[in-house]
């Protein structure tokens, strides 16, 4: 039972709780989401040429955010953990920074925005990790969900 604010994880006394999905139908849904974090020139140089200290900057990023989307349950107290069919993520360097999309699939009775979002924010902290000993002053940003689609609420994009 949702609370009379409308929001789902708690109960009508307020209490945080599970959502049951159980009633459910099992739909195919997908997430996109996407953030930026932002460096100074010589930084993104070194991720584009491929000559950070540290290797691979965007393929240790990319391993990341699969990592972080398949624990997503694990990190956010109230999530479903979900059998997720797909985890694919982006990167576009350019301007002051690099841009990073994660897409999340699963086949079930509950979206996977929280997994999309999830691994486009520990793609941006890798980043930010193995780059921080040339640039602590990089900035993650605009970190939000692009579009879902699945369910029964169907397709929503963001700006629409």
């Amino acid at each position: 039972m949702a609370s009379d604010t409308g929001l789902t994880h708690f109960d009508a006394q307020g209490q945080a709780h599970m959502v049951d999905v159980a009633a459910k139908a099992a739909t195919h849904r997908v997430a996109v989401a996407g953030g930026r974090i932002r460096m100074q020139p010589q930084t993104l140089e070194a991720i584009v040429q491929g000559s950070a200290r540290k290797g691979d900057v965007l393929g240790v990023a990319r391993l990341a955010g699969i990592m972080a989307a398949k624990k997503t349950s694990e990190l956010i107290p109230l999530c479903h953990p979900l059998a997720l069919t797909r985890v694919a993520l982006e990167f576009e360097p350019g301007g002051d920074g690099v841009s990073c999309t994660a897409t999340a699939e699963t086949v079930g009775p509950t979206g996977v925005e929280m997994e999309a979002l999830t691994a486009v924010q520990v793609a941006l902290l890798t980043t930010y990790d193995m780059c921080k000993a040339v640039d602590r002053g990089m900035v993650i940003t605009d970190v939000k969900l692009l579009q879902k689609r699945g369910g029964k609420s169907g397709q929503w994009v963001a700006g629409e």
